[in-house]
């Protein structure tokens, strides 16, 4: 059907590599089906300026000649190489008034739009779903996200590149702590999944990960365990030790901890005081090791996407192309088994809602995985229900 179409496209929550290479195929692949995309800032709040006459409708058109460098690149090419959104990416709560929905959705009417494209993860799924299904929109997600954490899909725009980050500053930290002779417990992020951690745990040579699906909170035995484990890699010769903790365990008491890595550092300083008092020469010296934390922080949303997640991004924007083409609306673009297909949206969302709900992880690491068994069979210490 080759009716001409206005499509919009925003991206929303937490910024990550790959959301401009989404926003170039997007644009490049509807300049050739002469379509008319709109650019929405600042996620759906862009829609709130349209109502309020703050911004002008065609202001939003975006050209394939919209980023040039004067003498060095001209078009759209650029943005593949670029992290961050050049459309802005807020991460914001469900509208709880109804004054900011119903702009939401007049700001939506005014633009005339055909589709909305919407790039984002599971939080912003659940709600751009809601506001979808109040303003009758036509709607195609992208899911995107360094947790890979999104329902229905192996992979999500952003996750690898942060793979990536993170194993390099495990590849960096592991000399540091070499020459000193330390233990360094390095914190990821993740959410409430253990993806990213774990992967980047395995590549970057990590000796203990602990992760929310195996470790759900910190607990004495946890403790225990890895001293142990840390001191038996000393008498192997192996003076210092490198511990990745994603950000979804929590503390010893079972709530949500910012700094988790400083206080399983702590935790390890005093346990290791407790192990060498007992007079076992198997733990001698191991309170004298200098143990210290790293949080990466918001440097794992950071860097030039990788190749993989620039590939990925290109076939997702195609895809949710095709799916308008078609008249598929009310879609998830996913990646299966080395493809990319699509997911209804009414299929899915249930389940979502119900694990936000219930403050579950729509996707998870799978326990019993196979990136959970190499782990293991590398002998790397996983919490003490994962070591014999």
């Amino acid at each position: 059907m080759n009716t001409k179409k206005k499509i919009g496209i925003l991206t929303s929550g937490g910024d990550c590599p790959g959301l401009n290479a989404i926003i170039r195929a997007v644009v490049k692949y509807a300049h050739l089906k002469d379509w008319d995309i709109f650019g929405i800032p600042r996620g759906t709040d862009g829609f709130i300026d349209v109502a309020q006459g703050k911004v002008e409708p065609e202001s939003l058109k975006l050209q394939p000649h919209g980023y040039d460098v004067p003498g060095v690149l001209q078009g759209l090419d650029i943005l593949q190489f670029m992290s961050g959104s050049v459309l802005g990416s807020l991460s914001r709560g469900n509208p709880a008034e109804e004054d900011v929905t119903l702009d939401i959705i007049e700001g939506y009417k005014r633009l005339e739009l055909d589709a909305l494209i919407a790039i984002g993860g599971d939080g912003s799924l659940d709600i751009i779903y809601d506001l979808a299904k109040k303003g009758g929109w036509n709607l195609v997600v992208i899911p995107k996200t360094i947790d890979n954490d999104v329902a229905f899909t192996e992979r999500s725009v952003g996750f690898d590149t942060a793979r990536n980050t993170v194993t390099q500053a495990l590849y960096d930290l592991t000399f540091t702590a070499a020459s000193h002779e330390r233990i360094m417990v390095v914190q990821v992020m993740g959410r409430d999944a253990g993806h990213l951690a774990l992967h980047s745990g395995i590549a970057g040579g990590a000796d203990c990960i602990l992760i929310p699906e195996l470790c759900p909170q910190l607990t004495p035995k946890t403790i225990e365990g890895m001293c142990k484990y840390i001191a038996k890699l000393r008498c192997d010769r192996r003076k210092f030790a490198l511990i990745v903790i994603a950000e979804g365990v929590h503390g010893l008491n079972n709530q949500k901890d910012t700094y988790i890595a400083e206080t399983l550092a702590t935790l390890i300083r005093e346990y290791s005081h407790n192990l060498c008092s007992n007079g076992n020469k198997e733990y001698q010296g191991l309170d004298e090791i200098d143990t210290r934390a790293t949080v990466l922080g918001h440097l794992q949303r950071c860097g030039v996407p990788s190749s993989f997640d620039r590939i990925l991004a290109t076939v997702f924007g195609i895809k949710a192309l095709h799916l308008i083409e078609e008249e598929r609306y009310n879609r998830l673009v996913i990646w299966q088994n080395g493809c990319v297909e699509s997911k209804s949206l009414e299929q899915i969302m249930p389940m979502i809602k119900w694990c936000h709900q219930e403050n579950t992880c729509p996707s998870p690491v799978d326990p019993e995985g196979f990136m959970v068994r190499t782990a293991s069979s590398l002998g790397i210490y996983l919490g003490e229900s994962n070591h014999d």
